[in-house]
């Protein structure tokens, strides 16, 4: 458990001063917590610790990029790989889902991250980045809460619901001492200071996650529906996770949405959801992954988008979450690469790409969605 605690430690801190930009992780990194036993890695054999039963494709070099949500992991599953397979170089670039989206559309990336999924017009786009009629999938890959950090002096606790929350980002209530943040918070000595909510700026599938519960929780209180771009007027913005995590650690009276993550390497407290469940809920990993485990197969055929209810009441299920997908096509793949890409997806999808991921701020998927993804690889091409 130490040896653990410090890797999620020092992967916290670590993810903490990523700014969004290429994470191009060398094979052979220094990490004092995943030492080599002593054999070099080949490309068909490898590396004793944190690797044990990664098989790799035929080496290659690829790019992917999107979501910045899936940072860290990605951090640790490209080290974790690179070293199995050194004759591979992977890179992710965090540059949003919606960025990320419209890298792979373009044929730039060998697939893509996204925090959701495509239109119907994206997947008729898809055909033409896909070989022999193929067209885009989703495949989940993690799981997480979106926590609500908050930056407010002498306020360790703070209780806030939906209405609330959306009165809040759309600029009708200004002041963390308003009524409607008392009535939430009885005993709580709330001060007058101005509320400074930030929004993300660029494309991001958090924004499209927070509005959608917003938009299915509070309807009558947010009437801009959900989306990956920002559609609310006032509040502050600031390019990607962590350019927004920055920003309310920076900033006397700041709330901002937030992958629950960033918001522990940034040591920023949490407001608790008061769904009308018998208390309110804290975001965690125990508490989203119970309310993921509710998640339906929405996609057609056999995509595996998943519909979250954001309206959950179920006791200790935190409602504000999101499910991280990486984009591939179900066939016609980039030949160059799909070996690789493949080995890759199976690894991350796998039972030691998925095990460690707690530990890293994440929320495990349901067992039958992850067998679901594992299969769907295994027939990918």
């Amino acid at each position: 458990m130490k040896r653990q605690r410090k890797s999620r430690l020092r992967t916290l801190a670590i993810g903490s001063a990523v700014v969004s930009g290429v994470l191009l992780l060398a094979a052979c990194g220094s990490d004092g917590s995943a030492q080599s036993s002593g054999r070099s890695p080949t490309a068909t054999s490898p590396a004793a610790t944190g690797a044990g039963d990664i098989k790799c494709g035929k080496a290659a070099t690829l790019s992917a990029s999107g979501s910045t949500a899936q940072e860290f992991a990605m951090q640790f599953w490209i080290k974790n790989y690179m070293r199995a397979c050194p004759g591979t170089r992977i890179s992710y670039e965090g540059n949003g889902s919606g960025a990320g989206q419209a890298d792979f559309l373009d044929g730039r990336t060998a697939f893509a991250g996204s925090d959701s999924a495509l239109s119907a017009a994206q997947i008729t786009q898809s055909k033409s980045a896909c070989s022999n009629s193929g067209r885009a999938v989703h495949l989940p890959m993690l799981g997480g809460p979106i926590a609500i950090a908050f930056n407010l002096p002498g306020v360790k606790k703070l209780v806030l619901d939906a209405p609330t929350l959306a009165k809040v980002f759309d600029s009708q209530i200004t002041k963390w001492n308003d009524p409607a943040i008392a009535k939430l918070n009885p005993g709580t000595k709330l001060p007058s200071t101005p509320i400074q909510a930030s929004h993300r700026s660029d494309s991001s599938g958090t924004t499209d996650n927070f509005t959608s519960y917003l938009s299915a929780a509070a309807p009558s209180a947010w009437p801009h529906g959900h989306d990956k771009e920002w559609k609310a007027k006032g509040g502050h913005s600031a390019k990607g996770s962590s350019g927004l995590v920055d920003q309310v650690k920076e900033t006397v009276g700041a709330i901002g949405y937030v992958e629950l993550s960033y918001a522990l390497a940034r040591t920023l407290p949490t407001a608790s959801i008061a769904t009308g469940a018998p208390a309110p809920v804290d975001a965690s990993i125990l508490t989203a992954s119970k309310a993921i485990a509710e998640a339906e197969i929405a996609g057609a055929g056999d995509d595996l988008v998943l519909e979250l209810d954001y309206t959950t009441k179920a006791p200790d299920a935190y409602p504000i979450d999101m499910v991280t997908y990486e984009i591939v096509c179900d066939k016609g793949n980039k030949p160059t690469t799909w070996s690789a890409t493949k080995a890759f997806l199976t690894y991350i999808a796998g039972p030691k790409g998925q095990e460690d991921l707690s530990f890293q701020g994440y929320a495990t998927l349901p067992a039958t969605i992850v067998n679901k993804v594992r299969s769907k690889i295994d027939n990918l091409s």
